[in-house]
């Protein structure tokens, strides 16, 4: 294992071009983030050829403004990370091509790292980041999923969603209310405005054990209410306030039920829904009636980032775990299948 390493990182799994320097010894040096939201918005959410697109026209500039944050030259860098999937083919290949390029005329290594273990690390970015092993709560636009973190590359994972993710649950709802792109944090600002009580959804799957998660038809019983309902500005933000308490209480008892599942004594929540500020205080709230620590990242590393993809490319290239030469995109990739970096064999 090498003692120290400056890692450059790039990320455009989706909608967001960003890059990152990191170095293992002074921690976040740089990161840059570029959203698209205001692009996708005429279309009511994201167009995979436009996202494309839009990274080949902001990567370079990003890579240039980080290294300059950075305060680094590229002979500086010892290695490249960049997010390999899951996310949009056309996005997670702009990224992959340049990360590889970059390494190559630099004769650096590389590493493609799965966008879900950059999210489930996020949280060791801050300065009290929990200690293994975890029970990680993992909540975003298109993942619901519990985790067992025993350590870098030990993942299990304990429930998952079964058809819509929480987020994108959030995201469908908002639109069935007539709230602007993006939905889900709209909803969420709403919600903040409603009354407590006057429309209770169902808390699915909570009848039955197991920690699986399913939205579809929460979704579902907010659109059949809207059907009868006048929808003036208190009573949108009523139902609001409704389908977000709903997703918060199913969300933490399913984190409660993990922690008694695994005797795990510290609860890490991550990814962009992770944000909430309502999800935030009862997650808290949670972990002071258990004697359970809470970790989240800080709000602008809870959506897509790279620096949270710069930790974890750091770590595995730290432990000599490396690419060849080929360019790795994947827009499926079960986060179960990633190992170990130690079991990584060189190519001699």
């Amino acid at each position: 294992m090498r003692e120290r390493m400056r890692v450059l990182a790039i990320e455009t799994s989706c909608d967001e071009t960003a890059a990152a320097v990191y170095d293992s010894d002074q921690g976040l040096l740089a990161h840059q983030l570029y959203s698209q939201v205001a692009m996708h918005a005429q279309y009511g959410g994201v167009v995979p050829e436009l996202a494309s697109r839009d990274h080949v026209r902001k990567i370079i500039p990003l890579l240039d403004a980080a290294l300059k944050q950075a305060d680094t030259s590229r002979q500086e860098l010892d290695g490249v990370a960049y997010t390999a999937g899951p996310g949009l083919i056309g996005a997670l290949l702009v990224g992959a091509a340049v990360a590889r390029s970059f390494a190559l005329a630099n004769g650096i290594p590389a590493l493609g790292v799965h966008h879900l273990e950059g999210h489930l690390l996020a949280p060791m970015l801050e300065a009290n980041p929990p200690e293994y092993p975890f029970v990680a709560l993992l909540v975003s636009g298109g993942h619901t999923l519990l985790a067992e973190v025993a350590g870098l590359g030990e993942y299990r994972i304990l429930g998952s969603t079964m058809d819509d993710a929480a987020g994108e649950a959030f995201d469908k709802t908002a639109k069935a209310m007539g709230l602007p792109y993006p939905g889900g944090p709209a909803l969420a600002q709403l919600a903040e405005r409603g009354t407590p009580g006057r429309f209770t959804f169902p808390r699915p799957m909570l009848d039955r054990p197991g920690l699986d998660f399913s939205f579809s038809g929460l979704k579902t019983a907010v659109v059949v209410t809207l059907r009868d309902l006048t929808l003036d500005d208190q009573t949108r933000a009523d139902v609001a306030r409704g389908f977000q308490d709903a997703v918060i209480a199913t969300l933490a008892a399913k984190c409660a039920r993990a922690l008694d599942q695994t005797g795990v004594r510290t609860l890490v929540v991550a990814g962009g829904v992770g944000a909430n500020r309502a999800l935030r205080a009862r997650l808290l709230e949670l972990g002071e009636q258990r004697g359970v620590k809470v970790c989240y990242p800080r709000p602008e590393f809870c959506t897509d980032n790279a620096a949270m993809i710069a930790y974890a490319g750091c770590q595995r290239l730290l432990r000599g775990q490396h690419d060849d030469l080929s360019i790795r995109a994947m827009a499926r990739w079960p986060i179960d299948t990633l190992t170990r970096p130690e079991t990584f064999n060189p190519i001699s």
